[in-house]
Formats: structure tokens, C-alpha cells, sequence
């Protein structure tokens, strides 16, 4: 029998700690690069006079953007879709953004309302908007899920392939009906500062204490790393495809792109799915299925509405 020295993940969340509340995270780094690469991807397009928005307007509709779209949109889509309960009965909760959690498809709707709200109030094409502003979102889905693999989480189902990861964060789900629950209490004693939450504890000592880490690498399961698998197909190839369709037709009918968009994310999401460890089920899909599956209808009328359309004469490009 071959045994396979599976990796275990120890990555820092933190690139830079000044004090206890004060810190500059990997996560938040994401952010800061998605927006530095949309901003130069929609500036390019605006600047070649493909898409509604001019030169002078990418920045103040990149900020808007992310914040009513992506970062509202994220985090009320994700009170929504995967923490209702708790939201309804606490809905200050919204504002403890440091405990994470923020969802994909809620920037996305996010997005969406966005920039009909544009579109109406500027008089632009709210179909032309969002051709450019989705070919230039996918590499913040990239940064993103690079930086779910660095913190660890949104890991992936049980795996045997060679190339599976260990995810200190499993270990933070166990209780007591867990057979590894009472060595897992027995490696704790007397490691766990006062007033320390557990399981940042173990996570930090995943990282941190080498004797802690080989002794919790052989309770955790080998898992995929589907962060991975998502900052691939969600990121690079919707990316790569995207951009290549709004380089080679830049007259294409207001709406093929956000098409695209919507159908292609929704499969690359459902495909994620099968890899990444569920959170909950809905009607026999994972809940990311579920909403992906949703995203197809808003792409199949996106598309009907395309094809209907002649290709458009864009604005001249700026000498």
C-alpha cells in the first residue's frame, strides 16, 4: 500500500499584524486588486470607445460599484442565503463584517441593481454597462478564491487524488459526537488563552506549533482544494473567454457578454460545488448549486435579448 504524505495547510491569513485589531489580511487584499484590475480593464475598453462608460466616469462607477454592488450586495446576499436565521433575529449582524462571510452570487445581484440604477439615472445602456463590467469582474473571483485557499476555508468534499490538502479548519466543525473530539480536547489542555475563542486557537496553533500540527494532521481528512478549482474556472477561463469575446467583437449586441456571464459562471459555480465541502442543501442541490442554477434564467433572457438586437456602433476611440 502506498501511504501519501498529503499536504497540510498552514498558510497566515495575516500579512501584516500591527496590533490585535489592526491588521492587513490577504482577504482584504483581494479586494484592493480586484478593483485595481477592473479599474484598468474598464478604463482600457473606455478609452478604445467600446462600452457606455467614458474615461471620466471609471472611476467614480468602479467605487459605487464596489461598494453598493459587490460589498453591500455580498454581504446582504450572504445574511440572506446562508445565515437567515441569525440575520432575522439579530440583524445587527450585518455589521460584524470581521467574522466574515460574503457571498458571491449576492455581489452579483448586487451588481445587477447597480447598474440598472446607473444606467437609468445617466441615461446609458444598462446592457452595455454591464458587458464591460462583467468581462472585467472575473479576476476579482480569482483573487478572491486565492484568498479563501490562503485562509484556509470554504474547503473542499473528502478526496483520495494525490494532490489533496488538510484543512485545520475541519477540525474547528468536531463536537462531541465526533470520534476525534476527545484527542482534539486532550491537545487542547492548557493551550487555550484565557478568553481565546477555540477554534481561532486551533488555527493558530495549526500554523504556528509544529508539535500541534503533526498531531492534528492525522486526525484531519484529505480534502480537495476546490478554492482552487474556483479561482480557476470562476476566475481565469471565464475570464480569459470573456475578454477574448470582448476583444474580438466589440460591436457585439448590447447583453451577449452579461449572457455569457450569467450562464457561464452559473456553470463553472455548479461545477465547484461538486468538489467543495456543502453547506447546506436545497431541493438536492448544495446551495451554491441551487443559486448558480438560478443565474441561468436572468442569462437565458440576457441572450434572448441580444440576439435581437443589431450589433451596435460603439463611441470612437480617444486619439
Amino acid at each position: 500500500m502506498t501511504f501519501i504524505a498529503y499536504y497540510l495547510h498552514r498558510l497566515d491569513p495575516v500579512i501584516l499584524k500591527l496590533t490585535d485589531s489592526f491588521q492587513f489580511r490577504w482577504y482584504g487584499l483581494s479586494y484592493v486588486a480586484a478593483f485595481l484590475a477592473g479599474y484598468l480593464l474598464l478604463r482600457w475598453w473606455a478609452r478604445r470607445g467600446i462600452g457606455e462608460l467614458k474615461e471620466s466616469q471609471v472611476a467614480d462607477f468602479l467605487t459605487y460599484a464596489a461598494l453598493f454592488g459587490v460589498l453591500l450586495g455580498g454581504r446582504l446576499g450572504y445574511m440572506l442565503f446562508y445565515d437567515a436565521k441569525n440575520f432575522f433575529a439579530n440583524p445587527v449582524s450585518f455589521f460584524y463584517v470581521t467574522d466574515g462571510g460574503m457571498s458571491s452570487h449576492g455581489g452579483i445581484a448586487g451588481l445587477f441593481f447597480f447598474t440598472l440604477y446607473w444606467a437609468r439615472t445617466r441615461k446609458q445602456s444598462w446592457t452595455g454597462l454591464g458587458d464591460n463590467l462583467v468581462a472585467a469582474a472575473p479576476p476579482g473571483f480569482f483573487f478572491g478564491r486565492i484568498a479563501n485557499f490562503i485562509n484556509g476555508e470554504l474547503y473542499g468534499r473528502p478526496a483520495e487524488v494525490s494532490w489533496a490538502m488538510k484543512f485545520p479548519e475541519e477540525a474547528t466543525t468536531w463536537g462531541p459526537g465526533d470520534d476525534r473530539w476527545d484527542a482534539l480536547q486532550a491537545m487542547l489542555v492548557d493551550r487555550v488563552p484565557e478568553g481565546a475563542s477555540v477554534p481561532e486557537t486551533i488555527k493558530h496553533l495549526a500554523r504556528t506549533d509544529d508539535a500541534f500540527a503533526a498531531q492534528l494532521s492525522e486526525l484531519l481528512t484529505p480534502r480537495h482544494p476546490s478554492q482552487l478549482y474556483a479561482a480557476v474556472l470562476e476566475g481565469l477561463l471565464l475570464f480569459v473567454i470573456l475578454f477574448i469575446v470582448r476583444q474580438k467583437w466589440p460591436r457585439a449586441p448590447h447583453g451577449l457578454l452579461t449572457a455569457l456571464f450569467f450562464l457561464l459562471y452559473a456553470v463553472f459555480r455548479f461545477t465547484d460545488e461538486v468538489f467543495r465541502e456543502p453547506g447546506g442543501y436545497i431541493m438536492g442541490l448544495t446551495e451554491g448549486q441551487f443559486y448558480s442554477v438560478l443565474m441561468i434564467v436572468p442569462g437565458v433572457a440576457f441572450l434572448i435579448f441580444a440576439l435581437r438586437q443589431a450589433p451596435r456602433r460603439e463611441r470612437e476611440p480617444m486619439p
